[in-house]
Protein backbone atom coordinates (compact mmCIF):
# COMPACT_ATOMS: atom_id res chain seq x y z
CA UNK A 1 0.00 0.00 0.00
CA UNK A 2 1.48 3.53 -1.67
CA UNK A 3 0.90 5.72 0.79
CA UNK A 4 -0.61 9.45 -0.30
CA UNK A 5 0.36 13.20 1.28
CA UNK A 6 -1.57 15.76 0.21
CA UNK A 7 -0.23 18.97 -1.11
CA UNK A 8 -2.26 22.01 -1.04
CA UNK A 9 -3.22 23.26 -4.22
CA UNK A 10 -1.48 26.23 -5.85
CA UNK A 11 -2.92 28.70 -7.90
CA UNK A 12 -2.10 28.95 -12.14
CA UNK A 13 -1.44 32.25 -13.55
CA UNK A 14 -2.60 32.52 -17.11
CA UNK A 15 -1.82 35.06 -19.25
CA UNK A 16 -3.69 35.96 -22.70
CA UNK A 17 -2.10 37.98 -25.30
CA UNK A 18 -2.98 40.07 -28.49
CA UNK A 19 -0.41 37.87 -30.90
CA UNK A 20 -1.70 41.00 -33.06
CA UNK A 21 -0.25 43.34 -30.83
CA UNK A 22 2.93 41.51 -30.63
CA UNK A 23 2.62 41.27 -26.71
CA UNK A 24 4.71 38.14 -26.54
CA UNK A 25 7.12 40.16 -24.31
CA UNK A 26 5.35 41.43 -22.14
CA UNK A 27 3.72 38.95 -20.73
CA UNK A 28 6.78 36.24 -20.52
CA UNK A 29 8.08 39.45 -18.78
CA UNK A 30 5.41 39.81 -16.12
CA UNK A 31 5.00 35.81 -16.07
CA UNK A 32 8.81 36.03 -15.09
CA UNK A 33 8.54 38.74 -12.02
CA UNK A 34 5.33 36.75 -10.77
CA UNK A 35 7.42 33.55 -10.62
CA UNK A 36 9.98 35.15 -9.30
CA UNK A 37 8.17 36.43 -6.44
CA UNK A 38 6.29 34.23 -5.69
CA UNK A 39 8.30 30.77 -6.83
CA UNK A 40 7.24 28.78 -3.71
CA UNK A 41 3.14 29.38 -4.27
CA UNK A 42 2.34 29.09 -7.67
CA UNK A 43 1.65 26.11 -9.76
CA UNK A 44 3.08 27.72 -12.82
CA UNK A 45 2.47 30.60 -15.02
CA UNK A 46 0.93 30.13 -18.53
CA UNK A 47 1.20 32.40 -21.71
CA UNK A 48 -1.46 31.77 -24.74
CA UNK A 49 -1.47 33.33 -27.12
CA UNK A 50 -4.96 35.31 -27.72
CA UNK A 51 -6.90 36.69 -30.46
CA UNK A 52 -6.11 40.10 -32.28
CA UNK A 53 -7.83 42.89 -31.18
CA UNK A 54 -5.67 43.81 -27.96
CA UNK A 55 -6.10 40.95 -25.61
CA UNK A 56 -4.34 41.39 -22.39
CA UNK A 57 -5.75 39.23 -19.16
CA UNK A 58 -4.09 37.73 -16.62
CA UNK A 59 -5.99 35.43 -14.24
CA UNK A 60 -5.79 33.73 -11.53
CA UNK A 61 -7.38 29.96 -11.44
CA UNK A 62 -9.68 31.25 -13.87
CA UNK A 63 -10.48 34.20 -12.06
CA UNK A 64 -9.71 37.63 -13.85
CA UNK A 65 -6.88 39.40 -12.20
CA UNK A 66 -6.33 42.05 -15.17
CA UNK A 67 -7.68 42.89 -17.96
CA UNK A 68 -6.22 45.81 -19.96
CA UNK A 69 -9.60 47.14 -21.65
CA UNK A 70 -11.58 47.19 -18.29
CA UNK A 71 -8.52 48.20 -15.59
CA UNK A 72 -7.52 50.76 -18.31
CA UNK A 73 -4.01 49.45 -19.92
CA UNK A 74 -0.90 47.30 -18.54
CA UNK A 75 -0.56 46.87 -14.72
CA UNK A 76 2.79 48.26 -13.81
CA UNK A 77 4.42 45.51 -11.48
CA UNK A 78 4.08 46.60 -7.99
CA UNK A 79 -0.15 46.45 -8.53
CA UNK A 80 -0.05 42.93 -10.56
CA UNK A 81 2.23 41.44 -7.64
CA UNK A 82 0.21 43.53 -4.96
CA UNK A 83 -3.17 42.10 -6.65
CA UNK A 84 -1.85 38.34 -6.92
CA UNK A 85 -0.50 38.69 -3.28
CA UNK A 86 -4.16 39.21 -1.87
CA UNK A 87 -5.34 36.85 -3.70
CA UNK A 88 -2.77 33.71 -2.91
CA UNK A 89 -1.33 34.94 0.31
CA UNK A 90 -2.83 38.38 1.88
CA UNK A 91 -0.44 38.14 4.70
CA UNK A 92 2.90 38.19 2.92
CA UNK A 93 5.44 41.22 2.97
CA UNK A 94 6.53 41.91 -0.46
CA UNK A 95 9.31 44.14 0.62
CA UNK A 96 10.01 47.14 -0.67
CA UNK A 97 7.16 46.64 -2.93
CA UNK A 98 4.75 47.55 0.24
CA UNK A 99 6.96 50.74 1.38
CA UNK A 100 5.46 53.84 0.96
CA UNK A 101 7.85 55.59 -2.60
CA UNK A 102 7.75 59.32 -0.88
CA UNK A 103 10.99 58.25 0.69
CA UNK A 104 9.70 58.41 4.05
Amino acid sequence: MTETTHTPHKPNVSITYCIGCNWLLRAAWMGQELLSTFQEQLGGVTLIPGEIGGTFEITVDGELLWERKRDGGFPDVKELKTRLRDIINPGQDLGHLDRDSSGE
